[in-house]
């Protein structure tokens, strides 16, 4: 209908920019679905699902970019990036702490083992 008076159903620019604030959604919630899978074939269809919204996002983010469509963000300050990682590097060792403390100390029927002279300080070979 649209195309025979050459007329669209709204500007290209705002249609690609839609497509791709959907695909960002879309990547949000099977990001969602796997963390939350129990099946390891369910929770790896939803990681290829991710990766694929991920290819698609990033080649029509980078076709409209080459179409000035789409402003990029300001460069972030290396500093601030920086601070960003360290602050997720911490919390994601804190967590693996927290579970290796929990799941060592768990003994029968759930009960605490009392183990002495163990550190609760673990260190990982993937961070500084």
């Amino acid at each position: 209908m649209y195309s025979q008076n050459n007329m669209s159903f709204m500007p290209e620019e705002d249609l690609l920019y839609t497509i791709l604030a959907d695909m960002k959604r879309t990547v949000r919630e099977y990001t969602t679905a796997t963390t939350e899978s129990n099946c390891p074939s369910v929770r790896q269809m939803f990681t290829d699902l991710t990766n694929d919204t991920l290819r698609l996002q990033g080649d029509l983010y980078h076709l409209m970019s080459q179409n000035n469509m789409y402003t990029a963000p300001t460069k972030a300050l290396r500093i601030d990036l920086d601070k960003q990682i360290q602050e997720a590097r911490k919390t994601q060792q804190e967590c693996q702490q927290f579970i290796q403390q929990k799941s060592s100390s768990a003994g029968v029927y759930g009960q605490p083992m009392h183990q002495q002279g163990q550190s609760t300080h673990q260190s990982n070979p993937y961070y500084m």
